[in-house]
């Protein structure tokens, strides 16, 4: 068996939607530098998904806006500093949710429930949990979103027909509605030749999901759920049935997947065009948010453009996330407002962007009008609009914590241990106690 790249330094390539929804490009853009700093609104993005809106504001409001692009990998600890200093910072910054709880907490968003904000006020036009995310402990409004983003189960409808006689996305998700249904679905699948998932990874958000409540409660504990440690439990069964490809998230291999048979256990190198039939498999479902339909799916799988169907799993789940704010330190908030408002709850410009990029809203107002229109053709017609609008609703508020990057990384690690036969269950949960602790010793671990 290949060398597979090991789950911690997975989730750090996976813990955002920036790594996929468009964080394509980095350095500047829409503001040709040459302005007086007076002249220009400056905004700060670990993706290029502003761009278009930027473009939209400036013709609005007849005013100039620099965007800076900083990969998501270094985000964090370029934008710390110029917001602590003040020297160079945005007048408007976004935070993704694998970083969002360590910031809202610091002085570093201008506090959005004041005047002349008042975003308390809006609170039931969003959908909870994400609204919920923009708080600080206190319950002050420190950030906002445009977007929700629930996942689900995207499928091969065609494989869906062949192995288990239907492609309807209630019927498969009533399938796969629990574990032993999931692993049922895997064990038919298997038995055709196909593979339930791509790796065994893919089942970390429905651990994740089940049973929500946040890593560290009030009192400084590690919750450690059943549900958590029953992911060691799921994830070695997925490894020895053998209902995956061995084709990690992001590596060659789970691109590839998505358009057709690979090779088995491709691991992290290139993909082998070259195998025998025999020595090849094909993916039949993957574990995406909103934003893998148009970031991954689309892009790598565009001659299967039909074939696919979105339907639930176990549990609900979601997965990343772009917040807005102000800086606290901007000169110009009344214009940094303006245009976060337009980002977050202005109807016509949401409405627009809604239509044109698939983005599914936070912004219920604009939902309740165009929700009923969506018709994707990449998944047959199914309209995964309200699909993930009935999701976003299952979704628990409250459950994301400043430690969920970090003890993510690590639970993921101590996991793929033991379903590589390296160390036990109670060893690998030990481990998982003792790296938590050492890493944050004011938590109390059980």
């Amino acid at each position: 068996m290949k060398k597979r790249l090991s789950w911690s330094l997975l989730l750090t390539l996976i813990l955002g939607v920036g790594l996929l929804a468009g964080c394509s490009d980095s350095g500047s853009a829409s503001g040709d530098g040459d302005e007086a700093d007076d002249d220009v609104l400056k905004v700060w993005s670990f993706t290029d998904e502003l761009k278009e809106p930027i473009k939209t504001f400036e013709e609005k409001n007849g005013v100039k806006v620099e965007l800076t692009i900083v990969p998501i990998a270094d985000y964090p600890t370029k934008l710390k500093p110029v917001l602590e200093s003040g020297v160079g910072a945005p007048d408007v910054f976004t935070g993704e949710v694998a970083f969002l709880k360590q910031w809202t907490d610091r002085d570093y968003w201008e506090n959005l429930s004041q005047e002349p904000y008042n975003a308390d006020e809006l609170e039931g036009d969003y959908i909870d949990y994400v609204y919920d995310l923009g708080k600080d402990s206190e319950g002050n409004v420190k950030a906002l979103s445009w977007q929700t983003t629930p996942g689900g189960i995207f499928y091969k409808r065609s494989i869906a027909k062949e192995v288990l006689g239907t492609d309807d996305p209630d019927q498969l998700g009533e399938m796969m509605s629990s574990w032993d249904g999931l692993f049922e679905v895997g064990e038919q699948l298997k038995a055709e030749g196909y593979r339930l998932f791509p790796d065994e990874g893919a089942i970390r958000w429905f651990a994740k999901g089940e049973d929500p409540q946040p890593w560290v409660n009030e009192d400084d504990e590690l919750i450690m759920t059943d549900a958590k440690l029953n992911y060691f439990d799921h994830a070695k069964k997925l490894r020895e049935k053998d209902y995956t490809a061995f084709a990690p998230e992001w590596s060659p291999s789970w691109n590839a997947s998505m358009s057709g048979p690979i090779a088995y256990n491709g691991g992290w190198e290139e993909v082998d065009e070259d195998a025998a039939a025999s020595d090849k498999t094909e993916v039949f479902s993957y574990a995406l948010p909103t934003w893998g339909l148009h970031s991954v799916l689309k892009p790598n799988a565009e001659d299967t453009s039909g074939d696919w169907g979105v339907t639930t799993g176990p549990v609900p789940y979601f997965w990343g996330g772009t917040w807005i704010g102000i800086y606290s330190g901007s000169e110009k908030k009344d214009l940094a407002w303006d245009f976060v408002q337009m980002m977050t709850h202005d109807e016509e410009f949401l409405t627009d962007w809604a239509k044109e990029t698939g983005d599914v809203l936070s912004y219920k107002p604009v939902n309740e009008k165009i929700k009923d229109e969506f018709s994707e053709p990449f998944l047959n017609g199914q309209n995964n609009y309200t699909f993930f609008l009935d999701q976003a609703k299952k979704i628990e508020p409250g459950i994301v914590t400043k430690y969920d990057q970090q003890i993510d990384t690590l639970l993921g690690a101590q996991v793929l241990e033991y379903v590589d036969g390296k160390k036990t269950k109670e060893e690998a949960i030990e481990e998982f106690y003792k790296q938590v602790k050492n890493a944050y010793p004011e938590i109390k671990t059980p």
